[in-house]
C-alpha cells in the first residue's frame, strides 16, 4: 500500500507558508540583528516582529518571548535557569515535576538533585493525571523553587490541569513551568490566563523549522542563563539569533493557533473512529488515558501479548509509520516510562498514532486494518518444526 505517516507527534513537515516566510532571511536579508547598519536593522525588525506575533498568538507580552534552539533547550533553560538563580542567591534549589514528563524535563530536574539540590517527582493516576494531593504535600513546608509539568503529554495526549497546578503553586509563591510543545495548535493555550511563569514551545511539532523554539518567561521570574557570551534575549540566551528560524517559528505558531479549533474537531473524529475499529478487533486492547481529557491528535493504545518493538518494525515494513512511545529518546522503541508510571506492573506495550493536517479518513481506515492484521500475525504462535 502507499505509505502512511501517522507520527506527527514526533515531527511534522514544514508547511509551504513557513518556507516562504523564511526564504528572504536566508538570502537577501542576512544581517546580524545586533548590527546597527541597515542590514542589521532589517534583521532586528524581522526578529522583533516575530517575537510580537508569537506573543500575540499565545497570550503573552512581547518581552516574555525568548528565542532558543528547540523544546529541549527551552525546558532546560526554565528548570536549570531557575535552579541556578536560587543557588546563586545562596539557597538550595528544589524542583518538583511529574513522572510522565518528557525526558528533557525529567533529566533536567534530576540534574538539580545531582548538583546538591532536591528533586521531587510526583506520581500520576492510571489515567496519567498528576496526583494533586501529592502536589500539595510537595508545596507544604519549605516551598520548591519551581514546579514543572507538561500541558499535553507527548505519548498519550493526556491534558494536565495546568491552571489548577499554577493556582496551588502560586498561593505559596512557587512559579510553574509548562512544556507546551504538544499543546500549541492542539488545545487552547494562553500564557497569561494559565497562571504559569514559563512556557516552552518548539517549531517542528507545528509545521515549522526544526531546532527552533521559544521560552515564554515573565520578567518577574528570575532565571540564570545556561550559556554565556552576550546579552541577547534578555541575557538569557546569548548568541546571534537565527532570524530566519524566528520568522519561521512565528509563522508556524500563528497558523497553528488560528487552525486549532477546526483541526481539533477533525482529529477527534479520526481518533474515535480509529480507537473504535481497533478495540472491536483486538481483544484486551487498552486506550491509554481514555478516561480523561486528551488532546485530539494522539491515540495511544496498549496491546497485550505482543512484542512492542517488533510491532512497530512490522508496521513500518507494511508502510505504516507510528511510534512505540516518544521519538525523542535516540529513536528508542523500548518500553515507555510514561505507561509504566500510569500502570506499573500492568503496563502493556504501547503504540502511538498521531494525526496531522493532511491525515485522511482513508489513511486511518487503512492504518487500522494493517494494525489489526499485523497484531493477529504476531500473536499467532509460529508453527513447530
Amino acid at each position: 500500500m502507499d505509505p502512511i505517516y501517522l507520527d506527527y507527534a514526533a515531527t511534522t513537515p514544514m508547511r509551504p507558508e513557513v518556507k516562504a516566510a523564511m526564504e528572504p532571511y536566508l538570502d537577501d536579508h542576512f544581517g546580524n540583528p545586533s548590527s546597527t547598519h541597515r542590514w542589521g536593522r532589517a534583521a532586528r525588525a524581522a526578529l522583533e516582529e516575530s517575537r510580537a506575533r508569537i506573543a500575540e498568538a499565545l497570550g503573552a507580552r512581547r518581552s516574555d518571548v525568548i528565542f532558543v534552539r528547540g523544546g529541549t533547550e527551552s525546558d532546560n533553560l526554565a528548570i536549570l535557569g531557575r535552579a541556578e538563580s536560587v543557588r546563586s542567591a545562596g539557597g538550595q534549589p528544589c524542583v518538583v515535576t511529574v513522572a510522565t514528563e518528557h525526558k528533557a524535563v525529567l533529566d533536567a530536574a534530576r540534574s538539580v538533585g545531582d548538583r546538591g539540590g532536591r528533586t521531587t517527582v510526583l506520581p500520576v493516576g492510571r489515567e496519567g493525571v498528576v496526583d494533586l494531593g501529592a502536589l500539595d504535600e510537595a508545596l507544604a513546608g519549605e516551598p520548591p523553587c519551581l514546579v514543572s509539568l507538561m500541558w499535553v503529554n507527548n505519548e498519550t495526549g493526556v491534558v494536565q490541569p495546568v491552571a489548577e497546578v499554577a493556582r496551588r503553586a502560586g498561593a505559596v509563591g512557587v512559579p510553574v513551568h509548562t512544556d507546551a510543545v504538544q499543546a500549541v495548535g492542539k488545545v487552547p493555550v494562553h500564557f497569561a490566563d494559565s497562571g504559569v511563569a514559563c512556557l516552552s514551545v518548539t517549531g517542528h511539532k507545528i509545521y515549522g523549522p526544526k531546532s527552533t523554539g521559544a521560552l515564554l518567561v515573565g520578567t518577574d521570574t528570575a532565571l540564570d542563563p545556561r550559556l554565556h557570551g552576550g546579552g541577547q534575549e534578555r541575557g538569557l540566551r546569548p548568541g546571534t539569533q537565527d532570524v530566519a528560524g524566528a520568522v519561521g517559528l512565528a509563522e508556524a505558531v500563528t497558523r497553528a493557533v488560528a487552525e486549532q479549533t477546526a483541526l481539533a474537531t477533525r482529529f477527534e473524529a479520526l481518533r474515535e473512529h480509529l480507537e473504535g475499529r481497533l478495540a472491536a478487533a483486538i481483544p484486551g486492547l487498552r486506550i491509554h488515558g481514555g478516561g480523561t481529557e486528551r488532546a485530539p491528535h494522539v491515540c495511544n493504545v496498549g496491546l497485550p501479548d505482543v512484542d512492542g518493538e517488533l510491532l512497530t518494525i512490522s508496521l513500518d515494513l507494511e508502510g505504516l509509520a507510528v511510534s512505540g512511545g516518544s521519538a525523542c529518546q535516540s529513536g528508542s522503541t523500548g518500553g515507555s516510562h510514561v505507561i509504566r508510571a500510569m500502570y506499573g506492573d500492568e503496563a502493556l506495550p504501547a503504540l502511538r498514532f498521531s494525526f496531522g493536517r493532511s491525515t485522511t479518513d482513508d489513511e486511518v481506515d487503512r492504518a487500522a486494518a494493517v494494525t489489526v492484521r499485523v497484531v493477529e500475525r504476531l500473536r499467532t504462535p509460529a508453527p513447530s518444526a
